[in-house]
Order: C-alpha cells, then sequence, then structure tokens
C-alpha cells in the first residue's frame, strides 16, 4: 500500500501543480482576449477531450468547463490558426441566405470547388460565425470536419453570442434560422474578422499573447509574496545557541543539548555561528585526526569536552527563528527571484551555457517528485516551489520559439517590420520545427531526471 501511495502522490501533486499553473497562463490569454474585443468560444481546465463537463456563458458565450486530461488547460481564441479563404464572405453571405447548407450546396451556389468551400467553412467556424452540423449519432468531434453548417444566432446588428453585451438576444435569430439584417455580408465579414485574434491589431496581438505570461509571473510572486508575508518562514540565527542535536553524533556524545551555547573551541571564543563554522573548518583543514576541545555552557554552567569529529562535523544544527517580511520587502524578494529566473532562462539562448541550464533543469517527472516533495514538507514549502515552477513556466514561455508565445510574438513583430503576413506554410514549418527542439530537449531533461531520482 505504501509503495502504491509514493507512486500516486508526484502524480497527484504534479498533475494539481501544472494543470493549475496552465490553467492560470491560459486565464490570462483569456482575459486579454475579452479585454481587446477577440472572441474566445472555450475556456477549459484539462486538454481538449470528447468527455467533458461544460456551461456557456450567457454574458460572453464562452463554454467553461473541466475535461477529464487534467494535463493543463486552453483557451480557443477565435482567429488564433491564422486561416485564410477569399470566397469567405461569399460562403458566409450563402449559409446566412439559407440559414443551413452542406458545402456541396454552398460549392454549388457560389461556383467554386467543394475544398473551397469547406476551408472557407472550417475558418469561419473557428472565427464564431457559423456553427457546425453534425450526423445524428455522431455529436460534436475534433476528429473530422461536417458536411454542413449553419447560421449562428445574431441580432440585427450581426452581434453573437460571443460578442458579450453587444448581443441584444431578444431580437436575435436562433441557430439554423436564415439571417438578413442591417448590414451587408462584406460589413458583417469584416466585422466578425475585427472581433477575431487574426483581424486585431499588432498592439492587441502582442498584448494577449504577453498576457499568459504576465499572469504567471504575477501569480508566482504574490504566492511567494504570501508565504513571506502571511505564512511566514523559518531561517537560522547567527548565534552560537545550538538548535538540534543529531542523535548519536560526536556532539550528543558529549553531552550536547539543544538550547546549549558553545563559547570556545580549540581556546578561540565563539560569539556566532559563523565563528562556529569557521573554527570547525580550521580544524578539520589542519589536524582532522585529533580531537576538539569545546567549552559549552549549559543552564547557566560552564562544562569542558574533547570531541572526535564525525568527517568534519559536530552533528549540531543552528537555532532558528520565525519570521515575516512587510509587504515592500516580500515584492523586493519577489522580484529579485523573477530576475534571477529570468536570468535562467536567458542562458539557454547562449550556446556556451545552454547545457549546464539543461542540466539543472528537469522535466514533468521531476516537477511531479519534488511538488510531492514539497507538499510532504508543508503549506510554506509547497507555496513557494508553486511559485518558482509558476515563474519558470511563465518566463520559459518568453523564449522566440514556436509554437511558445514568444515565438508568436517574435512572428507578429517580423509581420508587423515586413508590413506582409507570415505565410501560414512557413509558420507551420517553424512551429513544428520548434515542437521538435522541445522533444528533444524533453527526452534529455526525462533522462537526467531518471538518473538523478530512481
Amino acid at each position: 500500500m505504501s509503495n502504491l501511495l509514493s507512486f500516486i502522490a508526484p502524480i497527484f501533486w504534479g498533475l494539481l501543480l501544472l494543470s493549475v499553473l496552465v490553467f492560470i497562463h491560459e486565464g490570462g490569454h483569456f482575459l486579454a482576449a475579452r479585454v481587446c474585443g477577440v472572441r474566445v468560444s472555450e475556456f477549459f481546465l484539462g486538454l481538449p477531450c470528447r468527455f467533458r463537463l461544460a456551461h456557456r456563458s450567457r454574458r460572453c458565450g464562452t463554454l467553461f468547463g473541466i475535461t477529464p486530461l487534467l494535463l493543463g488547460g486552453y483557451a480557443a481564441i477565435c482567429g488564433m490558426e491564422h486561416d485564410d479563404s477569399l470566397c469567405a464572405p461569399n460562403v458566409l453571405s450563402e449559409i446566412n441566405r439559407c440559414g443551413k447548407a452542406s458545402i456541396q450546396e454552398i460549392a454549388e451556389a457560389l461556383d467554386i470547388d467543394s475544398e473551397e468551400a469547406l476551408n472557407a467553412c472550417i475558418m469561419l467556424m473557428s472565427w464564431g460565425s457559423i456553427a457546425p452540423v453534425y450526423a445524428e449519432g455522431d455529436g460534436r468531434s475534433r476528429a473530422y470536419y461536417p458536411e454542413t453548417y449553419a447560421t449562428v444566432s445574431r441580432d440585427r446588428m450581426g452581434n453573437t453570442v460571443l460578442d458579450g453585451r453587444a448581443f441584444d438576444k431578444d431580437h436575435a435569430t436562433t441557430e439554423g434560422e436564415p439571417w438578413s439584417g442591417d448590414i451587408d455580408g462584406q460589413e458583417l465579414f469584416t466585422q466578425e474578422k475585427s472581433r477575431t485574434y487574426d483581424g486585431a491589431s499588432f498592439p492587441r496581438r502582442a498584448f494577449i499573447l504577453l498576457a499568459g505570461i504576465l499572469v504567471n509571473i504575477i501569480a508566482g510572486m504574490l504566492l511567494l509574496m504570501s508565504v513571506y508575508s502571511l505564512i511566514g518562514f523559518t531561517v537560522p540565527q547567527d548565534v552560537n545557541r545550538i538548535g538540534e542535536v543529531i542523535e548519536s553524533s560526536p556532539a550528543a556524545g558529549a553531552g550536547i543539548v539543544a538550547g546549549d551555547r558553545i563559547v570556545q573551541i580549540d581556546s578561540v571564543n565563539v560569539n556566532t555561528w559563523t565563528d562556529l563554522v569557521t573554527c570547525l573548518q580550521k580544524h578539520e583543514q589542519n589536524d582532522s585526526k585529533s580531537s576538539i576541545s569545546i567549552v559549552y555552557e549549559h543552564k547557566g554552567e560552564r562544562h569542558v569536552a574533547d570531541v572526535m569529529l564525525d568527517d568534519g562535523k559536530l552533528g549540531i544544527y543552528a537555532a532558528t527563528e520565525h519570521i515575516k517580511f512587510n509587504i515592500i520587502d516580500s515584492a523586493r524578494f519577489s522580484l529579485a527571484y523573477v530576475a534571477q529566473t529570468a536570468a535562467g532562462v536567458a542562458q539557454l539562448l547562449i550556446p556556451t551555457k545552454t547545457m549546464q541550464v539543461l542540466d539543472q533543469s528537469t522535466s514533468i517527472v521531476g516537477i511531479s517528485i519534488m511538488s510531492a516533495q514539497a507538499a510532504a514538507a508543508g503549506l510554506a514549502t509547497f507555496l513557494t516551489f508553486s511559485g518558482l515552477i509558476s515563474l519558470s513556466l511563465g518566463l520559459m514561455n518568453l523564449l522566440p520559439i514556436p509554437p511558445l508565445d514568444g515565438g508568436k510574438l517574435v512572428i507578429e513583430i517580423v509581420q508587423r517590420i515586413r508590413r506582409k503576413e507570415v505565410s501560414v506554410r512557413v509558420q507551420t514549418i517553424v512551429s513544428y520545427g520548434g515542437i521538435a527542439v522541445f522533444a528533444l530537449l524533453f527526452i534529455y531533461m526525462l533522462r537526467a531526471d531518471i538518473l538523478r531520482f530512481f
């Protein structure tokens, strides 16, 4: 039973920690998109899965829920795929005219081939502009695209439930009902695109991409600050008083107990813990095979003992105290961790430092094991570990490697400078290259974790 629990604990704590932190990261993207007026069709805890519990918000139209694949989370921001279809405006108008139409019917009505019609429908569906109609008994699925598509519920101005408060549900059509509003087809298409990531301005795109990173950094700082200011932490005191004596150690054999003070070592006065450590180190370097003379104070009385060190160790721990920082000091120390983490992540891009950083890094296996150890050590330790992982997760996403947020931001910057979009084909190739790099890094770190923990 104990072996089973020792196996389950790292999985539980690792999944819990990473799922929450990734969910928070995606939450940053979700909030930024909504602030920028960009539609978000789904926001889930867990990876996409057919089996899920969900509820559609009446306020913003987003489908919120949870899936059994608790390995993170995702926010389906409309227009992130950068699809492009020249016939999409006409396809949208045709579906709005009919209310419901198959790919074949759309292709015949617009005199285009079926593939063009399907690509346009896929793009419009990702925008939340049309709804998929699956065959009876199939249910909604991500495994294939249906043959038929329908209108979504729209008000007279073309707003949908995904447009939040702008949507007038009292004067809106129902899904699958033909729509003709106060704006023409081209105006509607332009309006639809403006409410997607693909149609947003460069500053808004950049803000949406960076929001997840910022939220992770803020969450990490808040977790660290909660430990520093609310829970507090234990630190060693630089005094000559002993906090703990290890059982069967040289100190225990000499009769020294917790609370005693060491006042002299080899006739050298000891006033602080630093003095004590210095004297022990000096003795080990000069004459490690002989006993050491210690004068210690117990309940106001001084005692002398000759002690033979165990590999240079006396077997004692320093006295400790529990302290709490004020908010300003907590923020200052948390920012120091942010800077330290950022410096470590930046070293990954320096060829001479890359392997050194990777050797000090860990994969999801190592994070799971360490999260279980942190949880066992107490709330303060677990929150500190969670804060550090949140900082790492956020800053790692800033690396200029697609499909990370930093890589996507680089592509946006390139497009801004060139005043021309990078083709979907090039973006796909670069993203696959980035995925391959991270797959290799994962294998390397997984191997290191196996050697380190097993």
